[in-house]
C-alpha cells in the first residue's frame, strides 16, 4: 500500500513537472515574441534572426502569430506573459488595439520591445529603421524617375503609425513640387491590414477616377506595391508607371530587375531581428532602457509621448544598386533575375 502510494506520488510529481514549459528549464532567458501575421516573405528572416540570437545565449524562444487579428493578439501577448516570458517583443497589429496587453505586462515586470511598429507606451522600447527617412527615399527614387504629374499614395494600415511616418517622409520630399503644381495628388488611401488584395482594390479605383492618367506611384511596402502593380497591368501599364516599395522581398527584388517596380528599401530584417532579440535579453536581465547601446530619446509619434527608441538605416535598392542584396546573401541571384534577359540588368549578368 506505502509502495503504491509513492508510485503514484512519483507519477503525479512528473505530470506536475511536465506541465511547465521546456523553457522553465532552461538556463537563459524566456523571449517571447507576439507577430501580428505571417503573411509576408520578411518576418520568417526576421525570426529566424531573432531564434538565432536567443539560442545563442542557452535562452527560449516562444512564439504566437495574431493572424492579422488585434483580438487575437491581446490574448497572445497574455499567453506569453503566462508560458513565463521575461521580455515580449511585439510586431502590433493594432498599436491601440495592444496597448492594454502591453500595459499588464509592464505592470508586471516584464521588458516589452515594440518590434518596428510603434507601441507609444514609455516602458515599452521602440526598435525600428528610420521610417520616416524611408518614404524620403521612396520619394526621391520616384520624383527622379518622373519629376512632374499625376501622383498616387497607396499607404499602408491606418492602425499602424509606420503608414504616417513613411507618408510624411514622402510628402517632405516631394512638397516643392507640388506647392509648384509640378505633382499632382490624384489619390490617396491606406491599405487596411497592410493586404496586397486591399491595396489592388485602391489602385484600380484611383486607375478609373483618373481615366488611368496616373504617372507614379509610391506604395507603402512591397505588398502594396505588388497590388498596385497588378492594378496597373490590367490596364498595361506596368514597367511604364513608377512604383515605390520596402522589405526588399524576393518578388518585389524580381520586380526591380525586370522594371515593374521603380525601389524597394531594403530594411535588413536580419539585423533588426537580431538587435530585438539581444535587447529582450538584456532588458530581461534588468537593464534600464537608456541602458541599451545606442539608444536614444524619441518623442515624434502622436502623441508626443517620451520613448527610448534606436532606429537602423535603410538603403534604397534600384536596377542599379541590385547587386548589394545579393552579395549581402539577404537574396539569391537565381530569384532575384529570374526572367530577366541578359545584358538587360548588371547585377544579373
Amino acid at each position: 500500500m506505502l509502495r503504491r502510494h509513492f508510485l503514484a506520488a512519483g507519477l503525479a510529481l512528473a505530470a506536475f513537472g511536465s506541465a511547465f514549459p521546456a523553457s522553465a528549464q532552461s538556463k537563459g532567458p524566456v523571449i517571447g515574441v507576439s507577430w501580428s501575421n505571417f503573411q509576408e516573405e520578411r518576418w520568417k528572416t526576421d525570426e529566424a534572426a531573432i531564434k538565432a540570437a536567443i539560442e545563442k545565449v542557452g535562452g527560449t524562444y516562444l512564439s504566437a502569430d495574431a493572424q492579422s487579428s488585434p483580438a487575437k493578439q491581446l490574448t497572445d501577448v497574455e499567453s506569453l506573459i503566462a508560458r513565463g516570458a521575461k521580455a515580449i517583443i511585439v510586431l502590433a497589429q493594432d498599436a491601440q488595439a495592444i496597448r492594454p496587453a502591453v500595459q499588464k505586462a509592464v505592470d508586471e515586470g516584464i521588458a516589452i520591445v515594440g518590434y518596428d511598429r510603434l507601441i507609444e507606451i514609455p516602458q515599452a522600447f521602440y526598435l525600428t529603421f528610420d521610417n520616416v527617412e524611408v518614404g524620403r527615399m521612396m520619394a526621391r527614387e520616384i520624383q527622379k524617375a518622373k519629376p512632374e504629374g499625376n501622383y498616387v499614395f497607396i499607404k499602408g494600415s491606418s492602425s499602424d503609425p509606420n503608414a504616417n511616418f513613411l507618408f510624411q517622409g514622402s510628402i517632405e520630399v516631394l512638397k516643392p513640387a507640388i506647392d509648384a503644381g509640378k505633382i499632382k495628388n490624384v489619390g490617396e488611401a491606406y491599405t487596411d491590414g497592410w493586404l496586397p488584395a486591399n491595396a489592388q482594390r485602391n489602385m484600380e479605383q484611383f486607375l478609373t477616377r483618373n481615366a488611368n492618367k496616373v504617372d507614379a506611384v509610391i506604395a507603402a511596402n512591397d505588398g502594396t506595391g505588388g497590388g498596385a502593380i497588378a492594378a496597373l497591368a490590367a490596364q498595361g501599364l506596368a514597367g511604364s508607371v513608377p512604383v515605390s516599395g520596402q522589405d526588399a522581398d524576393r518578388a518585389a527584388l524580381n520586380r526591380v530587375a525586370l522594371g515593374t517596380q521603380t525601389v524597394t528599401i531594403w530594411k535588413d530584417a536580419r539585423e533588426l531581428g537580431r538587435n530585438a532579440a539581444e535587447i529582450a535579453i538584456k532588458l530581461a536581465g534588468g537593464a534600464k532602457l537608456t541602458e541599451v547601446a545606442g539608444a536614444t530619446a524619441w518623442d515624434q509619434g502622436p502623441s508626443k509621448a517620451k520613448m527610448t527608441a534606436l532606429f537602423l538605416k535603410p538603403v534604397p535598392v534600384t536596377k542599379d544598386n541590385l547587386g548589394v542584396v545579393i552579395e549581402a546573401g539577404w537574396a539569391p541571384k537565381a530569384a532575384v533575375c529570374q526572367g530577366v534577359a541578359a545584358g538587360k540588368v548588371k547585377a544579373c549578368d
